[in-house]
């Protein structure tokens, strides 16, 4: 069984696909200053890299989100709410962390299944 790189930026890959398992790094957003702004912007790359490894929103199995404050877990928890499909909502754990760049608010990582 081979694996497939996605997103291969030198020191990390945006995706992994092993057999029928798709595996995100952490994705930060890229635009947004607001957590509800940075965690739409998450969720859209999130959305294409699926797309790109075959797979999409409704086959998420778990999620770790991390905030810098975990005060804003209600505003990135509407954004959330409003993309996952009732009934197929994700295992999800979210903690406060400090993230790499001080500009992030959000970080997200998630395994999803594909077929």
């Amino acid at each position: 069984m081979g694996i497939e790189r996605i997103g291969d930026k030198g020191h990390l890959s945006e995706a992994i696909v092993r057999g029928d398992t798709v595996y995100l790094a952490g994705i930060t957003a890229r635009s947004g200053e607001t957590v509800a702004e940075q965690t739409k912007d998450i969720l859209d790359q999130i959305d294409a890299l699926l797309a790109q490894a075959g797979s999409d929103k409704t086959r998420v199995l778990s999620a770790n989100i991390w905030l810098t404050d975990i005060g804003t877990w209600a505003e990135m928890n509407d954004v959330w709410k409003a993309w996952v499909v009732p009934g197929q909502a994700p295992a999800r754990a979210t903690t406060e962390s400090r993230l790499a760049q001080p500009h992030w608010k959000v970080e997200i990582m998630l395994t999803a299944a594909r077929g």
